[in-house]
C-alpha cells in the first residue's frame, strides 16, 4: 500500500464516522468507531515506515533492476567526461570495497554486473575523450588523459578484487 492509498483510506473512513454520528445522532455510536479510526492511523504508520526501510527497498532490488535502471530515467542531457569519471570511479570504488567484505554470491554476481555496467561506461568515455581532445588545447588534453587515467585505475582496482570467473556467466545467462 503506498502512502496516497492509506491517506485516502484514512479519509474516507473519517467521512463515514462523521456521517454516521450525525447521521444516527448517537454519541456512543461515534464513540464506539473512534478505536477504529485510531487503529487505521496507527497501521497507516507501520506500513508507511516498513515500506519506506532500507531492509524493505533492498529485498526489492533485483540485478536486472541496476543495470536497467538508466533506461527508465534517462539522462537529460550528456554526461561530460570528468562527470562520466567521476561515476565510473566511485561506483569501482563501492564494487572494490563490497568485494573486500567477504560478500556472498549474490553480491558477487551483482558486483559482476556493475563492473560490466563501469566497462561499457568506460567505452562512452573514451569516446567522450577522443572526440573532445581534437579541439581541446594541452592543458585540456592532460585534463582529459588523467580523468581517463583515474577511471581506469579505479576499473583494474575492482576487477583485481573480483574473485575468478565472476565475469565468466552469470545465473542470468545460464
Amino acid at each position: 500500500m503506498t502512502k496516497a492509498y492509506l491517506a485516502i483510506l484514512l479519509a474516507v473512513e473519517a467521512m463515514v464516522i462523521g456521517f454516521v454520528s450525525y447521521y444516527y445522532a448517537s454519541e456512543f455510536l461515534a464513540l464506539l468507531l473512534v478505536p477504529v479510526l485510531l487503529m487505521t492511523v496507527l497501521a497507516a504508520l507501520l506500513v508507511g515506515r516498513g515500506t519506506s526501510s532500507l531492509t524493505f527497498r533492498a529485498r526489492r532490488l533485483s540485478p536486472e533492476a541496476i543495470v536497467g535502471y538508466e533506461a527508465h530515467e534517462p539522462r537529460t542531457e550528456a554526461a561530460s567526461p570528468a562527470e562520466l569519471s567521476r561515476s565510473i570511479v566511485e561506483r569501482a570504488a563501492e564494487i572494490q570495497r563490497t568485494l573486500l567484505e567477504g560478500p556472498s554470491e549474490v553480491q558477487v554476481e551483482m558486483c559482476a554486473l556493475g563492473y560490466r555496467a563501469c566497462v561499457n561506461d568506460m567505452i562512452t568515455l573514451t569516446n567522450l575523450i577522443n572526440q573532445e581532445a581534437r579541439s581541446a588545447g594541452p592543458i585540456k588534453r592532460l585534463a582529459l588523459r588523467r580523468q581517463r587515467r583515474r577511471a581506469t585505475d579505479s576499473l583494474s582496482g575492482a576487477r583485481a578484487a573480483l574473485p575468478p570467473g565472476a565475469l565468466r556467466a552469470t545465473h542470468q545467462e545460464l
